[in-house]
């Protein structure tokens, strides 16, 4: 039953409180649908489209032609496959060596600040820069990697960034060394955030390096990780700025991930319409791999 009490009690309105919410999300909220959703639905509207660069005739609305185009065009699924050997080959080192460097730099070692500080340079320096330096490292004639080759009697250097077999290996190694950083700054701060005492209980019960890790560590890291993990796998899939100042997409499309082949559709043969076909299929394959990854994920960490 209402008590006396509650009955006399005026009822709690909240639209006024919705509206307010509301008004304190919109600075957020307009950049975004301006530009992410904006440009987004704007791309798949232009994806049912003839539109080229330059022409003089109206743009036609074709339906799903560019679709059933880009379903038998090899080069462009060779070029999705390259992206997806790109994306995984990155990450994975990324994650790993970045897991290593937060854990030595979450110690109490002296300097720590100044090591901490040198780790993120990286993540510093924009792309193209990164892609410059890196592309004096591995010239064939004056490179610093080529030069400690000879100096270590290991031969007379190669062109990494021109020869097929050598290209896509360079760059991830590049793409690892630039992308760290900010893998390394996520884990650390999860790793400020597990409680000491849980570590210190556990060597009181005679628990080692290793199993402290497993029991401790990893189960307060894994939400971390796993944000961290599916983020990596789409900037790195997205990648373009990096590949494309190293190699262009050479030799001969052996780094030529999808964002690339798309860039060159449009601006380099003015297929609009068709290369936004292509960043729709992109998009959407993206989305379904990452759901079930992330999917997966979380229902181990529940089983767990």
């Amino acid at each position: 039953m209402t008590s006396p009490v509650e009955a006399r009690r005026p009822p709690v309105r909240t639209g006024g409180r919705d509206h307010a919410v509301w008004f304190l999300v919109l600075p957020a909220l307009i950049p975004i649908l301006v530009l992410s959703v904006g440009p987004l639905l704007y791309g798949v509207l232009l994806s049912f489209t003839d539109a080229q660069s330059g022409r003089t005739a109206p743009t036609r609305w074709i339906g799903a032609l560019n679709f059933r185009d880009l379903l038998h065009d090899t080069l462009f699924w060779e070029s999705f496959r390259i992206g997806l050997v790109w994306a995984v080959g990155v990450t994975v080192p990324q994650f790993l060596l970045a897991l290593g460097l937060a854990l030595l730099l979450s110690q109490d070692l002296r300097l720590r600040w100044l090591a901490r500080a040198l780790a993120i340079v990286p993540w510093a320096m924009p792309e193209v820069v990164v892609g410059i330096m890196w592309r004096l490292v591995y010239n064939p004639d004056a490179g610093i990697l080529n030069e400690t080759l000879r100096d270590l009697g290991l031969g007379d250097g190669r062109d990494w960034l021109s020869g097929l077999a050598t290209a896509l290996p360079a760059v991830v190694v590049v793409g690892i060394w630039a992308g760290m950083p900010q893998t390394t700054v996520a884990l650390l701060a999860g790793l400020q955030n597990t409680p000491r005492e849980l570590h210190e209980a556990a060597a009181v019960d005679g628990a080692g390096a290793w199993r402290r890790f497993r029991a401790v560590t990893w189960p307060a890291l894994r939400p971390v990780a796993l944000s961290i993990t599916a983020l990596n796998l789409i900037w790195n899939f997205n990648s373009f700025a990096l590949v494309y100042v190293l190699t262009s997409g050479g030799p001969g499309g052996k780094t030529r991930l999808p964002m690339l082949f798309a860039y060159e559709e449009a601006f380099r043969y003015g297929q609009f319409g068709y290369a936004a076909a292509m960043g729709c299929v992109m998009v959407a394959v993206v989305s379904v791999v990452l759901a079930v990854f992330l999917a997966g994920r979380l229902k181990g960490g529940q089983d767990a």
